[in-house]
């Protein structure tokens, strides 16, 4: 369970996280998903930290006030994927659907569980597919492949060919989804990002830059979207 301080009216909570090579007190407020963080130093005190805090609370509420906000996935919310625009609604039956404009839950689960449930296993086969597309025109193999939900990477590639891939990809448009398989299937051939790595990726998809912009511009919006929003 993450450590946190509250501070302040309305009340504010910050995450604590201890880091042994901190040389002092940072805050930070993530531009994922707004959150604020506070980083310490293993010999500083709760005590102090309060204090900070209470010195930085003016500036930290402006910060958290400019950050994306957190959107709760929940019946009647409106989410992407694949380029389209799917409307949550509850349902009677026990399983989760996908249908054109609606993502079915059934009504007796938690929304946000049965959403990305539904979602990692559909985001699998997108990237599989585009997996095996890929390798074989690169004439590699790839491993393993593993969907997580990371905050700092869209994918990565180890040096023994196994993939892991953000699941919230499928909230992107689908080429970019497909970019970021292209991208990483590149790794099997080069393990860097060298002039020959991104001659590689080229190669593989030659309007790439395309479908990375947008991911720079906005992959920060697909972290937007909190499915663990009421869970205890």
């Amino acid at each position: 369970m993450t450590a946190t301080l509250k501070i302040g009216t309305p009340e504010m909570v910050v995450a604590l996280r201890r880091n042994a090579r901190a040389k002092r007190l940072t805050l930070r407020v993530s531009s994922v998903d707004g959150r604020p963080v506070l980083t310490m130093p293993p010999r500083v005190s709760m005590k102090e930290a309060r204090q900070f805090l209470g010195q930085q609370e003016s500036w930290l509420r402006l910060r958290v006030d400019a950050a994306p906000k957190r959107i709760i996935v929940a019946p009647g919310v409106s989410i992407p994927f694949l380029g389209e625009k799917l409307i949550i609604r509850p349902h009677g039956k026990a399983r989760s659907t996908l249908a054109p404009g609606h993502i079915f839950v059934p009504s007796e689960k938690h929304p946000g569980t049965a959403v990305a449930g539904i979602l990692k296993s559909r985001a699998r086969i997108e990237v599989f597919a585009y997996a095996k597309v890929y390798a074989q025109m690169l004439g590699r193999e790839f491993g393993r492949i593993s969907l997580r939900d990371p905050r700092s990477r869209w994918g990565s590639c180890s040096t023994d060919g196994n993939l892991m891939f953000s699941w919230r990809l499928v909230l992107a448009p689908q080429k970019v989804l497909e970019y970021v398989v292209a991208h990483e299937i590149a790794h099997l051939a080069e393990m860097n990002h060298s002039k020959a790595f991104w001659q590689t990726v080229e190669d593989l998809m030659p309007e790439y830059r395309n479908h990375q912009n947008w991911l720079k511009q906005n992959g920060a919006l697909l972290h937007q979207l909190d499915f663990k929003a009421g869970l205890t």
